[in-house]
């Protein structure tokens, strides 16, 4: 892979009519984003030993206590960073940026919200599952791998931000991963169309099949009903802006690592990458997107792909790090990044 240069304004925000940080608003700092060809296992140092993680199937619609992973339980009204919860995987670095300039950084945040029950009986090794997913390694990864792979200054912190909380407006960038049972109150409605409106974007990742589809569909519709879904097709710029992600699109399917066929031909449309029924309609991987009036995107969903996890367990199996967290998982982070912050 080539050496690609890439300039863009990442850093000390200007501030949007609507408050929103990001898109349209982003940034008086000029970084450039140097990335290096060859995305490779030793630049990104050796994975590290496998340890099995169970997932947790509470339900967190009653009250602010939620049970994750593998990370304990968080309270929904107290967490505010990735780095308050402790590692389910095999431990996430740390770093820092030089004082004085502790806001002169990107800040990788994620969307706290309540989901409903799992009411598809053909599916399911759980109830149901939400925001927490693959938090806090996900987040502090990707964001590292940022840090260390480009000149992007990033947070070593991370945020997570309710969709009612005005603190939202500081951050352009929004993470929402397992959104099928997204339940909304009129308050995060508000919020969220808000911020989009603003010029945030919300990212969209790790949610199967047609049931889950349509769950959050439905919730968005209520943000922004004006608004209808533009599929992307692999000649996208956010799949080479950076990377060249090889298509089509199905080649970016990331199965979550407990399941993964390790016989999967990425050539063989026959050949599933998941040994789970992840509900009717998993099969198909696709990206879309809601734009603005300019043709920008105010979200993006990547439906059918369990992303995250090539960020969240990228020590945990080495096969798994170099099928997908090192040819698909942080290649699409990095061009998601560069391209949202710069669209």
């Amino acid at each position: 892979m080539p050496t690609f240069l890439r300039f863009f304004y990442l850093g000390k925000p200007a501030t949007s009519p609507g408050g929103v940080r990001g898109g349209a608003g982003v940034g008086r700092v000029l970084l450039m984003a140097l990335v290096m060809g060859g995305w490779c296992a030793s630049a990104l140092g050796q994975p590290r030993p496998l340890r099995w993680i169970g997932t947790g199937n509470e339900s967190d619609a009653g009250g602010s206590l939620v049970r994750t992973e593998g990370s304990g339980v968080i309270d929904e009204d107290l967490v505010k960073t990735a780095r308050e919860v402790a590692s389910h995987s095999t431990g996430t670095p740390d770093w820092s940026n030089p004082v004085g300039f502790e806001k002169d950084v990107f800040t990788f945040a994620r969307a706290i919200f309540k989901v409903g029950p799992n009411t598809d009986p053909g599916y399911g090794f759980g109830k149901r599952l939400g925001w927490w997913v693959d938090f806090p390694d996900a987040d502090l990864n990707l964001s590292y791998r940022l840090q260390q792979m480009t000149s992007i200054r990033t947070d070593p912190n991370g945020r997570t931000m309710k969709l009612s909380d005005p603190d939202i407006h500081n951050f352009p960038f929004l993470l929402m991963e397992h959104p099928g049972y997204i339940i909304l109150r009129d308050a995060e409605v508000a919020g969220l169309r808000k911020y989009l409106l603003a010029g945030g974007v919300l990212a969209v990742l790790d949610f199967w099949n047609t049931t889950e589809w349509e769950g959050f569909a439905a919730a968005i519709k209520k943000v922004l009903p004006e608004r209808t879904w533009t599929e992307l097709t692999i000649d996208h710029p956010i799949f080479n802006c950076v990377f060249q992600l090889p298509g089509p699109i199905q080649r970016m399917q990331v199965p979550t690592m407990q399941f993964w066929n390790r016989q999967h031909d990425f050539d063989n449309p026959n050949s599933p990458p998941l040994q789970l029924n992840r509900g009717a309609g998993w099969e198909k991987m696709s990206v879309r997107a809601l734009l603005d009036d300019r043709g920008n995107m105010m979200a993006i969903a990547f439906h059918n792909s369990d992303i995250p996890d090539g960020w969240e367990r990228e020590g945990e199996n080495a096969d798994y790090f170099k099928v997908f967290s090192e040819r698909i998982c942080y290649p699409l982070g990095v061009n998601l990044v560069f391209y949202l912050m710069t669209h």
